[in-house]
């Protein structure tokens, strides 16, 4: 069976019937799992027989891996305990690693997105078409047409200033760089454990994601973008991204990419 979506150039597009897995990084976010659940519990297409979502646990002090654990409702909710935070790149190793490792499929795609329910996760079957039609990553991108709203204007222009300098700095042709909500296909992720081992993934910050996507694109990652917006209203709670050590760790991995491609010179 095939899921019929829309997609940027309008028209329809079959997705064929790849399992779709999810990683879902969570930390503290007891106020807004359950709404998460709820937000999926509305698209029931993305679900296949197969299909897994893992929520990793990054040592929360409150109770969102007990109500992880609790959910019996119908989506295939399963829990990886982190057992102390080590932040996003850590969980994201993790279950990326937990995913890869145990399933016998050759391809299938892999969606990351926040815990917090800012994720506009009516993007998510355009993005799903382009990683079936053979992309080997798609971000979801609220500087490439799409919109930020409900986040504070200061960190919107940081947001955007950052996305420009990553962009340059990492030789990297996305707009957005860091966000989390993205699909990817296994068969690249699994090129980049193979090339990089855990260094796929150093940063424990949500740096991260920059990371890995220049990481993919050095190996020769496709990479189409999918405008979205992100709702910053619809989270309980305040962000748990921290400016300055952000964009401090984004100065890190431009540094580790200029020197990875200084030394592949002859």
């Amino acid at each position: 069976m095939a899921i019929s979506v829309r997609v940027p150039e309008g028209g329809l597009a079959a997705v064929p019937a790849l399992t779709t897995a999810f990683v879902v990084p969570a930390f503290n976010e007891a106020d807004n799992i359950l709404r998460l659940f709820s937000d999926l519990e509305q698209h029931p297409y993305l679900f296949g027989p197969d299909s897994r979502l893992l929520i990793v646990d990054d040592g929360s002090a409150d109770a969102t891996a007990d109500l992880v654990e609790a959910y019996d409702g119908p989506l295939p909710v399963e829990c990886l305990r982190m057992g102390v935070n080590q932040g996003p790149g850590a969980a994201f190793r993790a279950g990326f690693k937990e995913l890869l490792d145990g399933s016998d499929e050759e391809e299938f795609l892999i969606v990351t997105l926040e815990a917090d329910t800012t994720s506009d996760l009516a993007t998510l079957p355009t993005m799903l078409a382009r990683a079936a039609a053979g992309a080997d990553l798609v971000l979801a991108s609220v500087h490439g047409g799409g919109r930020m709203v409900g986040v504070n204007p200061l960190r919107r222009v940081l947001s955007a200033g950052a996305g420009v300098a990553m962009r340059r700095a990492l030789q990297v042709d996305a707009r957005t760089v860091s966000s989390f909500f993205r699909v990817y296909r296994a068969s690249m992720l699994r090129r980049g454990f193979e090339h990089y081992g855990d260094d796929l993934l150093l940063e424990r910050g949500f740096a991260c994601k920059a990371e890995v996507l220049a990481n993919l694109v050095a190996l020769g990652a496709s990479i189409a973008e999918v405008p979205t917006d992100l709702d910053g209203s619809r989270r309980v709670g305040a962000s748990k991204m921290r400016i300055l050590p952000t964009m401090a760790a984004y100065w890190r991995v431009a540094a580790r990419q200029r020197a990875a491609r200084g030394s592949s010179q002859p």
